[in-house]
């Protein structure tokens, strides 16, 4: 290497260090560069910045810097790689290559036009594809096809190198082997995996994945989160789109191939048709308490009859004037993947001419009940009873579709699970609406659950409540009335042991009052005879409360153990 400079160096290149250096007035730092080169005279350094040139004077080194640089200089455009493609064989022949580069998602704006009060039953489906161009070049005659689907696509640096780590190992020197101790070995139970990995044939090499593909998307919301993005603004009203794309159903997805070429420049935006086409259309309120309390959403049952799909998108409503042939504007809706044959509820404003309130009520009724070892076992149905009342419009009919919660455990008892259709954790109840009326529906859902409790352990009142309850058995009743009288009498013990126990403690309490009296007076005076009477008394009374303790508990023991024997023997 050859620098030029205060003094002229050729040596051989040892390194280059940074060097971070304070600005003078303290106004920050910054980093110089200082080259070592091995000269005749030995090591010596110079600063990068300081040298006026600086040359590599091998003239092979030279002509691959400046071959290095120039590729740089060629491919310094995002994203651009030069291929060189070699093809064997002979003959003039046609070849096309094709490749897969990103690309925005493509987004989707329909139009749905209905008749006002929708007596056909049928709607003018339109649909818009806005696709755009940021591929860099104009797009002259482009043959276009769109995709809608959610494939799994990845993204993988090819250019970068990457090396496998490996494990550092000590060289081998004789005479110092230590071999890990031996922990012993359980023989395997049947091997039969490693038979069939060593029949298995390895599997063909597979092709790379390629990434995100040029035009996937069309309501694709792992890719682009199309149902939060708002529709773009659809053509004036009854501008039908002209030659609407083919569209095809593959095994995963939709193509779309529009006919004839795009031309769109560099950076534009573009709308073209895919749809054109009546579709069944029905008007229908839906009721979704979670959305608005009081009144259910305007909403279209849209069916697609055809032979594909549709990608999702925003959908704008209109609605037709049935004399006039006036077209308004009634809302937009949001509209997921609809398959060929499927059908979707697609909401586009609240229904403020219905109006709904709800009543939720919640009971527990005795199915079945059975007593063994003590344990009564109770099966109790939960009963919850949802009213719905509706005021309909006061002109107009309406077909209603309530929404109500699916939970898991319960069942539908009333109306019939024939007649409600079944949407993820909701049922989907329909009812016909006559104008001007007000009516009610009960939605009822049950579960049964199962109750253990220890009779033994049970209060009077809970015992006589089982006692007289219509809801159980005549066996069952017959058993807790006998258990009631046992529990009397239990209870009764317990109460006069209390009794006495608090007329014992009162008169401990009294002779210790006494006790400290008596060290205070005079034993002639007539209040020391009169208090040791006294304490006479009291110990007679304290005699007979044992002996009317000593009685009880025998008492207590007996009837306990009298009803701890009947609930023990006890099975119906």
């Amino acid at each position: 290497m050859k620098a030029l400079g205060q003094r002229q160096l050729v040596g051989q290149l040892i390194g280059v260090a940074p060097l971070t250096a304070k600005l003078p007035d303290g106004l920050g730092t910054t980093t110089r560069y200082r080259v070592s080169l091995l000269t005749d005279l030995g090591i010596q350094e110079f600063m990068l910045d300081e040298a006026e040139s600086v040359q590599f004077v091998d003239p092979a080194l030279r002509a691959k810097v400046t071959g290095a640089l120039a590729a740089i200089s060629t491919h310094r455009a995002r994203d651009r790689r030069r291929l060189n493609v070699e093809i064997k064989g002979s003959g003039k022949r046609t070849v096309r290559i094709g490749y897969v580069v990103e690309a925005p998602l493509w987004k989707t704006s329909y139009r749905l036009t209905v008749d006002e009060g929708n007596g056909g039953g049928g709607g003018l489906l339109q649909g818009w594809a806005i696709v755009e161009n940021m591929s860099g070049q104009d797009w002259n005659g482009v043959e276009l096809t769109l995709v809608s689907g959610n494939p799994v696509t990845f993204r993988q640096a090819l250019y970068s190198a990457y090396y496998v780590d490996r494990p550092s190992v000590p060289v081998e020197v004789l005479g110092r082997v230590l071999p890990k101790p031996d922990a012993g070995a359980v023989r395997a139970a049947g091997r039969p995996d490693e038979k069939r990995l060593r029949k298995r044939k390895p599997a063909p090499p597979g092709r790379r994945p390629a990434a995100k593909g040029l035009g996937f998307g069309g309501g694709s919301g792992a890719m682009g989160g199309l149902a939060e993005m708002m529709a773009e603004a659809p053509p004036p009203p009854g501008a039908p789109p002209a030659r609407p794309a083919v569209s095809r159903e593959a095994a995963t997805q939709v193509l779309f191939r529009f006919p004839g070429g795009v031309s769109l420049p560099s950076g534009g935006s573009l709308a073209v048709p895919f749809v054109n086409r009546e579709v069944p259309a029905r008007r229908l309120s839906l009721y979704q308490p979670g959305t608005h309390s009081r009144h259910p959403l305007a909403t279209v049952r849209l069916v697609n009859d055809g032979a594909t799909g549709l990608p999702p998108g925003i959908l704008t409503l209109y609605e037709r004037a049935p004399k006039t042939g006036v077209v308004s504007f009634i809302g937009d809706a949001r509209m997921t993947t609809l398959p060929a044959g499927e059908e979707r509820l697609v909401s586009f404003a609240v229904d403020q001419k219905t109006r709904i309130g709800k009543e939720t009520s919640d009971t527990r009724t005795i199915s079945k009940g059975a007593i063994e070892q003590g344990v009564l076992r109770l099966t109790v149905v939960r009963r919850k009873a949802t009213t719905y009342r509706v005021k309909a419009p006061a002109r107009e009919d309406r077909k209603l579709l309530i929404e109500h919660p699916r939970r898991r455990g319960w069942k539908l008892v009333s109306p019939d699970e024939k007649s409600v259709e079944l949407a993820g954790a909701k049922y989907r109840i329909r009812h016909q609406l006559t104008k001007g009326a007000e009516q009610a529906f009960k939605v009822i859902v049950e579960k049964p659950v199962t109750e253990t409790v220890g009779i033994s352990s049970l209060r009077l009142d809970k015992v006589l409540f089982y006692a007289g309850s219509a809801e159980l058995s005549g066996p069952l009743r017959k058993a807790f009335a006998e258990v009631a009288e046992l529990r009397r009498e239990v209870d009764k013990s317990r109460r006069e042991i209390s009794r006495l126990g608090k007329g014992k403690n009162g008169l401990f309490k009294d002779q210790e009052r006494i006790r400290k009296n008596l060290g205070n007076v005079s034993s002639d005076s007539d209040i020391y005879r009169r208090y040791v009477k006294k304490l006479d008394a009291q110990e007679n009374e304290l005699e007979n409360i044992a002996e009317a303790l000593e009685k009880e508990n025998a008492k207590l023991n007996e009837s306990t153990e009298a009803l701890a024997g009947y609930i023990a023997k006890l099975k119906i």
